[in-house]
C-alpha cells in the first residue's frame, strides 16, 4: 500500500506556443460580442471591434517580460537578455496598436461609463509608458543610468496592462467578473422579479396597483438590464435605473411609446430570438415569458411611474420585528418543536422522513459536531450497552457540560466568525486587538448571546478586537477604514446584513444606500466621517443612525463610548427579530450542513421555512439567549439523527429550488481532521505553534488530551490547504469541498508524514501482531471491526509481523477513507 508521496507527480506541460495560439484564436468570438452598430465607418468599427483579440498580446507579452526580467537583477547581460528585449518589444507595439484599437471601439459602439473610463485611462497611460520604453530599447546596450529606468517602465506597464485587462473584463463579463470567485466573497442570487399576478391588472389601475406594477418593471430592469444601462456602465447612451432616463431612450431614441407596446422599440427587441442581432439582453439570460408580458401590460396601461415607486423596494426584505407563530401538533416521535415544523414542511413539499442513524454514526456525529473529537471504541461499547431509551438525549448533554472540550472545538467557529486569531497582520504593528481570552471564557461560560454582543459592541478592553478591526498600514481604502470596517463587521456577523458595496456607493444588490452606511459607521468614530463615494470624497458630512430606526435612536452629539453603548442596548433588544434569527441560522447551519437561510450572510433571503426560522429565534430569546440549549435542541431533534443527505455539487445548496431533507454530509474542518489525526497517530503541532493554553487562563481547565488541540495553534500551511481561513476578514462559511492543495498537502505534505512516521513506530510498539493492530485501529479509527476481506489485505500488506513503514502507510490509507473524513 504505497505512499503517493512515494510515487512521482506527472506535471502535463503545455506548450508556450499552443497556449498563446489557444489564447488568440479564442479571441474571436467576442468580436461578434455587440452585435452590429449603424454608426461610424465600418473600416473602423472592423478595428475597433479587433481590440479583444489584439489586447492580450500586451497583456501576455509585458506581464511575462517583466517576470522573466526578474531573473536578471544581478547581471543584466544574462542569457534571457535578447527573448526579454523581443518580449518588450511586441509588447510595447501591440500596446499602442490595442489602445488605439480600444479608442476606435468605445467611439463607434456607443459604449460609456464609469468602468469605461477607468479602462481607458489605464490603458492609454500603460500605450504611454510603452513608447518611452520604445525609445529606451532603440539601443541593444542601453546606458547603466538608464537601467533602473527601463526596469520600472517594464514593470509599471506590465502593472498597468493586466489592470487595464482586468477592467476590460469587468466592461464584458460584469463588475464582480474577478472577485465573485473569492472564497470570502458570497454568491448572492437576484430575487424573484416579478412579485405581482398580472391578471389582476387587466382592469384600470388605482393608484396603489400602478405603484405595484411600475416597481416590478423597475425590478425587472434591475435583475436583466442595470448591468449594461446603468450609471456604471451605459451602453447606447441607455440608462434604465432612473424615471428620467427610462422616458428619455438612448442614442436610437425613445424605447417606448406610452399604451402603444407594438410600436415600443423595447418591447421588439426583448421579444427577439437569442441569436438575432438586435435581442436585448444581448448578453446572458433572455426576458422570461411573464417579464415580457409585465413590460407589454405596463406599456399598454401607459406606462405609469408613481412618484411612490422610488420608495418601493425591488429586493426581498426580511421583517425586523419577531414572530412566533403557533406550532403545529405533536405526533408520535416528533414531540421536539424542530421536527413538528419539518414535519409539516415534508407534507407541504410531499417529502418524506428518512430513517434514523445507528448508535454508532450518531454518537460519532455529536462527538464530532460538539467537541469536535472522534469517541473511543469504549465510549461506544457504552453507548451501545445502556438500556436507557433517553441514552442520546443524556449523552448529549453531557458532552455539552464537557466545557473545556467544548470551548476548544466552538472557538474556531467564534474566531472565524468574528475574525480573531493569534498571528497575522496588525499584531506586530499594534494595529490589531486579540480577543481569545475573552471569547474562550465567554464560550466555556455558555455566556448569554445578548450579553456577548454587548461586550463586543460595547467593549472591555479584552472584547475591543471585533470592533477596532485591522489598522491598516500606509493608503486605506475609505471603505476600509476601521469605522468602516466595524459597521460591516457588525453588520455581516451579527445581523446577516451585507453592508460591503454600500460603503463605497449605493448597493446594487440591496436598497442600502452609501449614506445609511456612513450614519452607522459614524456611531464606531471618535469624530464625523466624510462621506466617500467610490472613493472619491463628497464634501458631505455622515448622519449617525442605526440601520433601522424602529430600534431607536443614537444621540450623535454623545462621545464615541456612549454611542457604542447605545448601540449595544438598542440591538440585542429582543425587538430585534433579525439579529436572532442570524445566530440561530448560523447554528443550525453549523450542525446541519446548510443554512435555513442561504447564504447566512443574506438574511433578506428567503429561508426554506420562514416558521420555523422565526419559531426558533423567539424560543431562543424567551430561554434567555443560550447557545449551549440551542445546540441541545437542533442535536437531540428526529431530523437531526436522520440519515445524512449526500449532495452533488454546493451550488445546489444555494439553488433556489432547494428542498430540504436533513442533515448534509459534511467533511471534517480542518482542525477536525487535524485532531483526529494527532489522536490516532501523533501531535501535528509543536508547542511553539500553540498560540493560547486555557489552562494558563483557567487553572481548573487542565489538558486531557496528550495533544495540541488544532484550534489553538496559529495558522500554517497544513490547516490553510485544509480550509482555515485567513481571519483578516470575517469568515462565516467554509468550503466543504476537495481541492488539489487538499489532495497535495495530504499526498505529500511533510507535517503529515512526519505525524505518520512516529504513529507508525508507535502503532508497532503498541501492537507488534499485524491482526491486532489492524482490528485496534479500525476500532479507534472507524469504530467498527474490519470487514474479512479488508483484514485480509492488511495481513497481506504487513505479513505476520508488521513494518514501521507499512503502518505509516496503513495509517495514511485509513485517513484519506470518505469514512473517515466525512460526517455520516
Amino acid at each position: 500500500m504505497p505512499r503517493a508521496s512515494q510515487k512521482s507527480l506527472l506535471f502535463t506541460k503545455v506548450p508556450a506556443l499552443s497556449a498563446f495560439f489557444a489564447m488568440f484564436l479564442g479571441s474571436f468570438p467576442l468580436l461578434a460580442q455587440d452585435g452590429n452598430s449603424d454608426s461610424g465607418f465600418w473600416l473602423w468599427q472592423l478595428f475597433g471591434r479587433l481590440h479583444p483579440m489584439v489586447v492580450h498580446f500586451p497583456i501576455s507579452l509585458l506581464i511575462f517580460a517583466g517576470f522573466l526580467e526578474l531573473f536578471t537583477f544581478k547581471n543584466f547581460k544574462h542569457p534571457l537578455r535578447p527573448g526579454i528585449r523581443i518580449l518588450a518589444l511586441a509588447g510595447a507595439v501591440s500596446a499602442v496598436i490595442s489602445a488605439v484599437f480600444g479608442l476606435l471601439l468605445a467611439s463607434n459602439e456607443g459604449v460609456t461609463g464609469q468602468i469605461l473610463d477607468i479602462h481607458q485611462w489605464i490603458g492609454i497611460t500603460s500605450a504611454g509608458l510603452s513608447l518611452v520604453l520604445l525609445f529606451l530599447l532603440r539601443k541593444r546596450k542601453p546606458k547603466t543610468k538608464a537601467i533602473p529606468i527601463y526596469r520600472t517602465l517594464l514593470f509599471v506597464s506590465g502593472i498597468g496592462v493586466g489592470l487595464a485587462g482586468h477592467f476590460g473584463a469587468s466592461l464584458t463579463h460584469g463588475e464582480d467578473f474577478l472577485t465573485e470567485v473569492l472564497p470570502w466573497q458570497e454568491n448572492v442570487d437576484s430575487p424573484e422579479s416579478i412579485t405581482i399576478d398580472l391578471a389582476a391588472f387587466t382592469s384600470d389601475l388605482s393608484p396603489d396597483q400602478e405603484v405595484l406594477l411600475a416597481t416590478n418593471v423597475r425590478s425587472v430592469f434591475a435583475h436583466n438590464c442595470y448591468k449594461c444601462h446603468s450609471g456604471s456602465k451605459i451602453e447606447g447612451e441607455l440608462r434604465l435605473d432612473e424615471k428620467e432616463f427610462v422616458f428619455a431612450g438612448g442614442e436610437d431614441g425613445p424605447i417606448l411609446v406610452a399604451g402603444k407596446p407594438g410600436e415600443s422599440e423595447i418591447i421588439r427587441r426583448i421579444s427577439l430570438g437569442k441569436n438575432h442581432d438586435d435581442v436585448m439582453p444581448s448578453k446572458g439570460k433572455l426576458l422570461s415569458k411573464d417579464e415580457i408580458k409585465l413590460l407589454t401590460l405596463w406599456i399598454e396601461k401607459g406606462a405609469p411611474w408613481p412618484d411612490g415607486v422610488a420608495q418601493q423596494s425591488i429586493y426581498r426584505v426580511a421583517a425586523l420585528a419577531p414572530r412566533k407563530p403557533n406550532l403545529p401538533p405533536a405526533k408520535p416521535g416528533l414531540e421536539n418543536p424542530i421536527d413538528r415544523w419539518v414535519d409539516q414542511y415534508f407534507q407541504q413539499n410531499e417529502l418524506d422522513w428518512s430513517e434514523v442513524v445507528d448508535d454508532r454514526t450518531y454518537l460519532r456525529r455529536i462527538y464530532l459536531d460538539v467537541i469536535g473529537l472522534l469517541p473511543s471504541p469504549e465510549e461506544l461499547g457504552a453507548f451501545e450497552s445502556d438500556p436507557n431509551p433517553e441514552k442520546r438525549v443524556i449523552w448529549l448533554q453531557n458532552l455539552l457540560e464537557r466545557k473545556d472540550d467544548f470551548a476548544q472545538h466552538w472557538l474556531t467557529f467564534w474566531n472565524d466568525l468574528l475574525r480573531n486569531d493569534y498571528t497575522g497582520t496588525g499584531y506586530i504593528t499594534k494595529g490589531r486587538f486579540a480577543i481569545t481570552d475573552w471569547l474562550y471564557t465567554s464560550i466555556r461560560d455558555n455566556k448569554p448571546y445578548d450579553q456577548l454582543v454587548k461586550e463586543l459592541i460595547n467593549p472591555t478592553e479584552k472584547s475591543k478586537g471585533f470592533i477596532e478591526g485591522i489598522r491598516w498600514r500606509g493608503t486605506v481604502n475609505a471603505s476600509q477604514q476601521v469605522e468602516m470596517q466595524a459597521a460591516q463587521n457588525v453588520g455581516q456577523v451579527i445581523l446577516g446584513l451585507n453592508l460591503k458595496c454600500a460603503s463605497c456607493h449605493d448597493s446594487f444588490i440591496s436598497d442600502w444606500k452609501l449614506e445609511q452606511s456612513y450614519a452607522f459607521a459614524n456611531i464606531f468614530a471618535d469624530s464625523t466621517l466624510e462621506v466617500s463615494r467610490c472613493e472619491q470624497p463628497t464634501g458631505k458630512m455622515a448622519k449617525t443612525k442605526i440601520l433601522w430606526e424602529e430600534l431607536g435612536n443614537i444621540d450623535s452629539a454623545a462621545s464615541r463610548a456612549e454611542k457604542l453603548r447605545q448601540l449595544a442596548d438598542q440591538l440585542v433588544q429582543p425587538a430585534n427579530g433579525r439579529m436572532y434569527r442570524t445566530v440561530v441560522n448560523r447554528i443550525w447551519k453549523q450542525l446541519m450542513g446548510r443554512g435555513i437561510v442561504e447564504p447566512a450572510d443574506e438574511m433578506d433571503n428567503a429561508p426554506w421555512s420562514q416558521d420555523l426560522l422565526d419559531w426558533l429565534a423567539v424560543d431562543f430569546v424567551e430561554n434567555g439567549y443560550d447557545l449551549k440549549r440551542l445546540i441541545f435542541q437542533i442535536a437531540s431533534s428526529r431530523i437531526y439523527q436522520s440519515q445524512s443527505i449526500a449532495i452533488a455539487s454546493p451550488e445546489l445548496l444555494l439553488a433556489e429550488n432547494f428542498k430540504f431533507q436533513g442533515v448534509v454530509r459534511r467533511r471534517l474542518t480542518a482542525e477536525q481532521f487535524s485532531d483526529a489525526v494527532s489522536q490516532l497517530s501523533a501531535p501535528l503541532f509543536d508547542s511553539a505553534e500553540v498560540k493560547f493554553r486555557p489552562y494558563e487562563l483557567i487553572p481548573e481547565a487542565k489538558p486531557s488530551l496528550p495533544f495540541a488541540r488544532a484550534a489553538v495553534v496559529s495558522n500554517n500551511a497544513f490547516l490553510t490547504s485544509l480550509g482555515r481561513p485567513n481571519r483578516e476578514i470575517v469568515s462565516t462559511s467554509r468550503d466543504s469541498q476537495a481541492s488539489l492543495l487538499q489532495a497535495l498537502e495530504l499526498s505529500n505534505g511533510e507535517r503529515l508524514n512526519q505525524s505518520l512516521e512516529i504513529g507508525g513506530k508507535n502503532w508497532v510498539d503498541r501492537y507488534p501482531e499485524s491482526e491486532q493492530l489492524t482490528k485496534e485501529l479500525y476500532a479507534r479509527a472507524l469504530l467498527r471491526a474490519p470487514s474479512d476481506k479488508e483484514l485480509a489485505v492488511a495481513k497481506k500488506a504487513f505479513g505476520e509481523t508488521p513494518d514501521p513503514n507499512e503502518v505509516q502507510d496503513f495509517l495514511w490509507a485509513v485517513f484519506l477513507l470518505p469514512e473517515f473524513q466525512m460526517i455520516y
